[in-house]
């Protein structure tokens, strides 16, 4: 289910043509024909790629739909999944919003497209865009938003079983969320290490902020190499604790909420489908992201959302 605007439905003015006689009962018998065929593909491929059919959990696909559920006491294990949208409200940009997102206004670092400045390959060899562009970013300069307290107020009555987020910038951890209850599937400046793989020295926040803001290029005091903070660029891992997590949390998930994110980036964006087929899901976002394949979704198949089709139920 989602939260964003439904567009107004057209008002029309005119009568639809009456049906010519005779042609009714063959149409319907087409449609039923053609029903049937759909409800015989459905089960084939369900039995073929191993899909059941889902049961409804919420009494209706709202908000308080939602709420009812949460305080029923059935909902006991939430997993937040969180982008940069939950932080805009903060004065910190998304990656994509046209004109105010962060990879339309990075003229001024002369890269040759926007990615490059979280390329890793380009950083190791053209380190100051990156730490140009950190010292305006930098954890410590933004506060927490609503959300993020929502995500707090979870843990605290019990209910968070864990918070997967896109997010740099730690505003989880300044709202009170711990390592424990966070994943931080493309890294943090919480710590920092040393580029060598002969070396990897550890750093810590206060070390790298203090370089990042005397305008020093980051280097080891070990073997002068370049330190860089332990998010995840493109062209390295996800943390190992990312995925041995997800294997453990999401089969036990009952409520998956989805906040500020687009859900472009893989292997971040597969996980609403880790979730059982039971799992209510709730996206909170500015648009609608996440949909199954127009395929699959015809077929009312696949794991990703559905908003739409008469087979939605979650």
């Amino acid at each position: 289910m989602s939260n964003t605007p439904e567009p107004p439905k057209r008002e029309d003015t005119e009568e639809d043509p009456p049906e010519p006689e005779g042609q009714s009962d063959s149409s319907s018998e087409d449609e039923a024909a053609g029903d049937a065929h759909m409800d015989l593909l459905r089960s084939l491929f369900s039995g073929a790629l191993n899909f059941s059919a889902g049961e409804k959990v919420l009494d209706e696909l709202t908000l308080q739909g939602v709420a009812r559920y949460i305080k029923s006491g059935k909902c006991k294990n939430i997993i937040c999944m969180v982008g940069a949208g939950i932080s805009t409200s903060a004065g910190i940009p998304d990656f994509r919003s046209p004109g105010t997102g962060l990879y339309a206004n990075l003229e001024k670092y002369n890269l040759p497209y926007p990615e490059a400045i979280f390329l890793l390959d380009y950083f190791m060899t053209n380190p100051e865009p990156f730490f140009a562009l950190a010292r305006e970013l930098y954890p410590g300069k933004f506060k927490p938003t609503l959300t993020h307290y929502f995500i707090r107020l979870l843990k605290d009555k019990g209910l968070l079983a864990r918070c997967y987020t896109q997010n740099i910038d730690t505003l989880e951890r300044v709202a009170g969320l711990d390592s424990e209850d966070l994943i931080e599937a493309h890294g943090t400046f919480n710590t920092s290490h040393c580029l060598n793989s002969a070396c990897r020295k550890e750093y810590s926040m206060d070390w790298m902020k203090d370089k990042i803001f005397t305008e020093d290029i980051p280097k080891c005091e070990a073997c002068n190499s370049v330190v860089k903070p332990d998010i995840v660029f493109f062209g390295e891992s996800l943390p190992a604790r990312f995925f041995s997590c997800t294997k453990a949390d999401f089969p036990s998930c009952d409520l998956l909420i989805i906040m500020g994110t687009s859900l472009q980036v893989q292997p971040f964006a597969s996980l609403v489908s880790r979730v059982s087929r039971n799992c209510p899901r709730l996206l909170i976002n500015l648009e609608k992201s996440g949909e199954t394949a127009s395929f699959m979704g015809m077929l009312g198949l696949g794991g990703g959302m559905d908003f739409d089709s008469d087979k939605a139920y979650r």
